[in-house]
């Protein structure tokens, strides 16, 4: 099997005006952001809190450095875990919004389907019998019901 070739991220770290609207959200609810992150790609939208407990540690914030590097590995973009935790430290929100960019991103982009091997069946329809031809045109009543016309 054959090896994708990896791509850039959607928008790089730092680009918010491409969308306004993911950083105004980061920006004003930035735990909200990290949630919803985390339960679009797949995981407990819980994960962020981890980072909390981290930050009283003074250590590399997990969930947003696991997420990140999940990321990169599912959709094959480039990048090294040392660019990784550089982001995930220093520009922590930033990497959550540029996350939800991404996301936003691969759902809407057009899944393509080979169907050059789908066998393709053509149904003629049903043909319909026809009832028994009547020697004479029905006098009264309804036709097929079977009653003698009436003297």
């Amino acid at each position: 099997m054959e090896a994708q070739p990896l791509t850039d991220w959607d928008a790089s770290l730092c680009d918010c005006f491409e969308d306004v609207s993911t950083c105004c959200y980061g920006f004003w609810c930035c735990p909200c952001i990290a949630c919803t992150v985390s339960e679009r790609f797949g995981e407990s939208r819980l994960l962020p809190l981890c980072d909390l407990c981290a930050r009283a540690g003074m250590c590399i914030p997990p969930a947003v450095l696991s997420l990140r590097v999940a990321m990169r590995n599912r959709y094959g973009i480039k990048g090294s875990i040392c660019k990784d935790i550089l982001a995930s430290c220093f520009c922590e929100w930033c990497s959550w919004c540029q996350m939800h960019r991404e996301l936003k991103h691969r759902k809407k982009t057009p899944v393509v389907h080979n169907m050059s091997n789908q066998t393709i069946v053509q149904m003629q329809p049903y043909p319909l019998m026809m009832g028994p031809a009547y020697p004479y045109p029905p006098q009264g009543g309804f036709m097929g019901q079977g009653v003698p016309p009436q003297e």
